[in-house]
């Protein structure tokens, strides 16, 4: 019984799977890697708040879309990484899978990658 109330208070806490905003903030390069990863482009991204501040969580996620610095990007986390058609069998937890363009919240502009670029 302890075993399953530990499992579901870690699942409570996780908050690594789903989706997040996180910006583009360098690249990761490795010569030498897992034979699956061959080709795969990583980027070293930082998570973004619902108020658009920047959080201290940093990740390595596989770039699916070329994204590029200082882009923000939306992230899929966790198993969801792995249901890119290629990267099922990939050792991957995080991958880029879109590059924003505008984010609103209750009415309001966020973010707006045009405003970005200026």
């Amino acid at each position: 019984m302890l075993v399953v109330e530990l499992f579901i208070l870690v699942l409570i806490q996780d908050h690594k799977t789903g989706m997040q905003i996180a910006k583009v903030r360098g690249t990761v390069v490795s010569t030498h890697k897992e034979p699956s990863l061959k080709g795969v482009k990583f980027l070293l991204v930082q998570f973004i708040d619902e108020e658009g501040q920047m959080l201290r969580e940093y990740e390595v996620a596989a770039d699916q879309v070329g994204a590029g610095v200082s882009e923000w990007v939306l992230v899929s986390r966790g198993s969801a990484a792995r249901q890119i058609l290629g990267s099922e069998q990939r050792p991957i937890d995080a991958v880029v899978v879109a590059i924003i363009d505008t984010i609103s919240v209750d009415n309001r502009s966020l973010y707006s990658k045009k405003d970005q670029d200026r």
